[in-house]
């Protein structure tokens, strides 16, 4: 039986962990929805999601926030009247690990 990244646990960033390398990256972006993205110069997964008010951008907003807490492994949130962004990136890797496509994934599922 495959084990779909949104079963997995993140594991405690230990320093000196290396991030992951782009093709590595690109492989494993297929196991995401294709709304995320890779920016910040392959260092941070991103996905925009757009709606029409404000509530529901707040209501993501929150869902991402629960998300990091319970997982240990925290996102950059941004949202306003339209729009919540949510930006998965690994700071003591300096760019994008196992950590943040866990994450990416689990919120994918709970949006899903």
């Amino acid at each position: 039986m495959i084990c779909d990244l949104s079963d997995k646990t993140c594991e405690p960033c230990q320093g000196g962990i290396p991030p992951m390398d782009a093709r590595e990256v690109r492989a494993t972006m297929s196991q995401l929805s294709p709304a995320w993205q890779v920016v910040n110069d392959g260092k941070s997964l991103l996905l925009r999601l757009e709606f029409k008010g404000f509530a529901k951008a707040v209501y993501h907003a929150n869902l991402a926030a629960y998300l990091g807490d319970a997982e240990g492994h925290h996102p950059d949130i941004r949202f306003g009247w339209g729009y919540c962004e949510i930006e998965f990136t690994t700071h003591e890797a300096d760019g994008i690990t196992q950590n943040d496509f866990i994450c990416a994934a689990k919120f994918d599922r709970l949006t899903g």
